[in-house]
């Protein structure tokens, strides 16, 4: 899900202090953690707490520190292979799958080392306030960092999945929700321009802006709830194989999927396991940790489909702002390091923000896309393949990350991040 920021970015006013806040959110979100936490890895897509921490390190030191500073010293040389992620222009990399095997450099050498960079990247901020290409290069580091920062929670949440004691890495409970009826937004046919536009930071992915063309449809105004769907799970939604793509229904076979991930069916009622534990699910919350498969079964049960991604944008375009800088609900607790946004249309025609919402959307470049020069255009680019895009927003996704133009994207038979769905229906 890390991409490039667009060449037409400009980035301003990068200051230190601006860096230290993100670092230290990062770190916050590692504070309720053991080293043992921090160490493990419970999958091959997820990564330990304690790479999150280093690679992101790893990111400021190779391509901002290191590059400009003749008299820099690395922390330690071997961290070039064990933190770089799959910059094949860089060098080796350490295999993705065995990231929970580096028991050595301790966590605290992995804190040291975010130590010495911050103290080297004090003087490259300066600078950046006469540098526009350094500021922007400064700036995709931190949108990378706070992209790590939802890794971390969904990750962490993961691993202690698998834990029989169902630990809880966040102090704290979900808010109860109140049942919303839905609403269908009728959007006409016509052309429509999608993409990001101005000087704001957006990756590479998001541009260029272009010209598309809609048929008449229309759009739920709020996601798919776990109540909702547990009555296409009652129906025998995993049992139908005529409601699967022949893909997904290999996979429900070949992994016996009969719910979404994390939920358990126990005394006669639903529970899911989350941040905070395992709790009920609340039937009137978005469902959440759906494959593109699922999300995909339950349209077609529902008599539906899912919407395509321009569809998305252009009617969450209609009713907020484009940069969709909500204040956040915070569970009622003022610290929570969690926020599930408030509905994110101005309006309230769009409730989003607490799950990433699959569209029917292979993950392709957009006309005239290009990918930056260098290791650094290894981004984006060479993962438009085989996967789907997500538009919206978590309750882990890192704030400021919520722009209508934002395209998250993974494998169709991921699950482990805070994914849903919203429903699209023709009008003929």
């Amino acid at each position: 899900m890390l991409d490039t920021a667009t060449p037409a970015s400009r980035t301003a006013g990068i200051t230190y202090a601006r860096y230290c806040a993100v670092r230290a959110r990062t770190l916050a979100l590692a504070a309720p953690l053991s080293a043992e936490d921090c160490a493990l890895q419970s999958m091959p897509d997820a990564s330990p707490v304690k790479w999150h921490l280093a690679h992101t390190t790893w990111f400021f030191e190779t391509f901002v520190v290191a590059p400009r500073d003749r008299f820099y010293e690395p922390f330690d040389p071997a961290f070039k292979v064990l933190f770089n992620s799959y910059y094949n222009g860089i060098g080796e990399q350490h295999p993705r799958a065995e990231r929970g095997l580096i028991s050595r450099p301790t966590l605290d050498d992995v804190l040291a080392y975010r130590a010495h960079v911050d103290a080297s990247m004090s003087a490259r901020c300066t600078e950046a306030d006469n540098d526009s290409t350094l500021a922007a290069l400064i700036e995709l580091g931190l949108n990378h960092e706070e992209q790590h920062q939802e890794l971390i929670v969904t990750d962490v949440t993961h691993l202690f999945s698998r834990n029989p004691a169902h630990p809880a890495s966040f102090a704290g409970r979900d808010a109860p929700r109140t049942a919303t009826p839905v609403r269908w937004i009728e959007c006409p046919a016509g052309i429509a321009n999608v993409g990001h536009a101005g000087d704001a930071f957006a990756f590479d992915n998001e541009g260029p802006r272009h010209r598309v063309w809609l048929e008449h449809f229309e759009l739920a105004s709020r996601p798919v709830t776990n109540g909702e769907y547990a009555a296409f799970i009652a129906d025998g939604g995993y049992r139908r194989p005529e409601l699967w793509l022949s893909l997904g229904w290999d996979a429900v076979c070949a992994r016996q999927w009969s719910a979404p991930l994390y939920w358990q069916f126990a005394d006669e009622r639903w529970r899911a396991f989350g941040p905070y534990g395992l709790q009920d699910i609340d039937p009137h919350a978005p469902v959440a940790h759906l494959s593109f498969f699922e999300a995909d079964a339950y349209a077609r049960w529902a008599g539906a489909r899912l919407p395509t991604e321009f569809e998305w944008e252009v009617v969450a375009g209609r009713s907020t702002s484009d940069d969709l800088q909500s204040t956040s609900r915070r569970n009622g607790q003022t610290d929570s390091l969690l926020a599930p946004r408030t509905p994110i249309g101005v309006r309230g025609d769009i409730a989003a923000g607490e799950v990433w919402e699959w569209t029917s959307s292979s993950y392709a470049p957009y006309p005239g896309f290009r990918t930056a020069g260098g290791a650094i255009g290894e981004y984006n680019g060479k993962f438009m393949c085989n996967q789907y895009v997500l538009r919206g927003a978590s309750i882990a996704t890192a704030p400021g990350h919520s722009r209508i133009t934002y395209r998250n994207f993974f494998p169709p038979d991921a699950r482990w991040q805070w994914s849903g769905v919203r429903l699209a229906r023709d009008i003929r």
